[in-house]
């Protein structure tokens, strides 16, 4: 069970994507597991067979627990072991590791087709896609996969889905975990659902929305085993809804809590002339196509990794009494989910990232974080956050630092006021960034400079 944040003491297994005898690689989601603020796809950081399954759907263990264990790529595997209860007390002697062989590995490790749909072995696909391909009755060998070395993608299986004619039963649409669970804890068909995304995908928003209706889809559409319940006995919010957004609130609160009891925070603020960024900006999107032009947002996200990475003492983590200075700037984006709450996607080595691919990922992860498809790696290792409100008009926020972090900048929105250049008075577009950082590992002085750093690549974003 992975750690998702310094407020995650446990999580609950909601689905297996693999079983035992699959073939996984680096990379590949596994499970889908929920946290009090989502439902995160998990996947393997190692390519190997899948060898038991040691947590059951349903059951919520502490994190650290081991899910699932895997053999290495034609190593034999050892013969499945149902679930052991987290209940049941493990055994004290410890498993003798046994030794690696020696042979040469196999180009293919061996498969052992289980599925309801016959997957060729010339075939590439991660068990996610293989899952997704069952679930929505597509055969994968009439499939032209897109991805490096004709490997299928999800996309491949999305566009398949969304080509693909509503009537009949040959395909399903694809669904959320969050939407699902939503779904399952209302006793709400989910098939009755209408997902108003793109590919028609059910998302928690489109359940929510119909659970607020007080409908339950159209009776002749109802499983014939579910009665009809009489409109005035819904309640007027799901207990599961209700429970999970109150669960959400409690880890948020616990970890501010934590934060403002336990980190020394002291705060700085500077106004932002980003006139030259601003006309740097319009001109560089005049080349670029209309799904791929930037936002000022990712200009200053660039900036604050950037000047994190050339200042000492905002960037890394507070532990064991000290200061430990990361090499890469992991840069947590504060996201406000639809239905209330945070979560916290990372934008990878964000100051060595160029700016075109940096507004790329950061688009994905917002998106993902709000329709609950966020992987675990892509929630774990932020070495400094960022919080911005200025789409809500917000002029200045700050922060409170996500421990053990020992910084947090705050973006405020974009504002034209009159602004004095060589004692010209003008009207200009401004911002205000602020800055929490941590007392035990900086100081003002050392705040500053971070802030005058940030302001000064903003003037010369061409460098960014």
């Amino acid at each position: 069970m992975p750690s998702l944040g310094a407020d995650m003491e446990e999580g609950t297994l909601l689905e297996w994507l693999v079983k035992p005898g699959d073939s996984v690689h680096r990379g590949d989601i596994m499970a889908v597991v929920d946290t009090a603020k989502a439902a995160v796809e998990v996947e393997t950081f190692s390519d190997g067979v899948v060898e038991n399954l040691t947590v059951q759907p349903g059951e919520k263990v502490a994190v650290g627990t081991v899910l699932a264990t895997l053999s290495k790529p034609g190593e034999p595997a050892h013969p499945s072991e149902p679930a052991v209860s987290r209940a049941e007390p493990l055994p004290e002697q410890p498993v003798p590791l046994q030794p690696l062989p020696e042979r040469p590995l196999p180009l293919q490790p061996p498969r052992r087709p289980e599925r309801p749909v016959t997957v060729p072995a010339a075939v590439v696909a991660s068990p996610l896609v293989r899952h997704l391909a069952t679930e929505r009755h597509i055969d994968l060998a009439a499939v032209h996969g897109t991805g490096r070395g004709g490997r299928i993608t999800r996309a491949d299986i999305d566009r398949l889905t969304a080509a693909a004619p509503v009537t009949g039963a040959a395909t399903r649409v694809p669904v959320s975990p969050l939407a699902r669970r939503l779904a399952a804890d209302a006793g709400l068909d989910v098939s009755t659902v209408r997902g108003d995304g793109s590919d028609g995908a059910i998302r928690a928003g489109d359940v929510r929305r119909v659970l607020a209706s007080g409908a339950r889809g159209h009776p002749a559409e109802r499983p014939a085993e579910r009665p009809a319940e009489p409109p005035a006995e819904r309640p007027a919010q799901p207990v599961g809804e209700a429970d999970h957004h109150a669960s959400m609130r409690q880890a948020i609160g616990r970890l501010m809590s934590r934060s403002n009891a336990e980190i020394p925070h002291y705060y700085l603020a500077t106004t932002v002339d980003l006139t030259s960024a601003m006309d740097w900006l319009h001109a560089r999107n005049r080349t670029l196509p209309v799904t791929g032009r930037l936002v000022p947002a990712v200009l200053l996200l660039k900036a604050t990794a950037v000047a994190a990475a050339q200042v000492d003492g905002v960037n890394g983590e507070w532990r064991d009494g000290c200061f430990h200075r990361s090499e890469k700037v992991n840069l947590g984006l504060v996201t406000s989910l639809r239905g209330g709450g945070l979560m916290v996607p990372v934008l990878d080595d964000a100051a060595l990232t160029p700016v075109t691919y940096l507004m790329a990922g950061m688009r994905q992860a917002v998106e993902r974080a709000r329709t609950g498809r966020l992987r675990a790696s892509e929630l774990t290792g932020a070495t400094i956050t960022v919080t911005s409100l200025g789409d809500q008009g917000v002029e200045a926020v700050y922060g409170m630092i996500f421990p053990p972090q020992v910084a947090v900048v705050g973006i405020g929105a974009v504002i034209e006021r009159p602004w004095a250049v060589q004692g010209r008075l003008g009207v200009r577009p401004l911002v205000t960034i602020t800055l929490a950082a941590d007392h035990r590992a900086s100081d003002g002085a050392v705040g500053a400079r971070l802030l005058n750093r940030i302001s000064g690549l903003l003037q010369k974003p061409g460098e960014l």
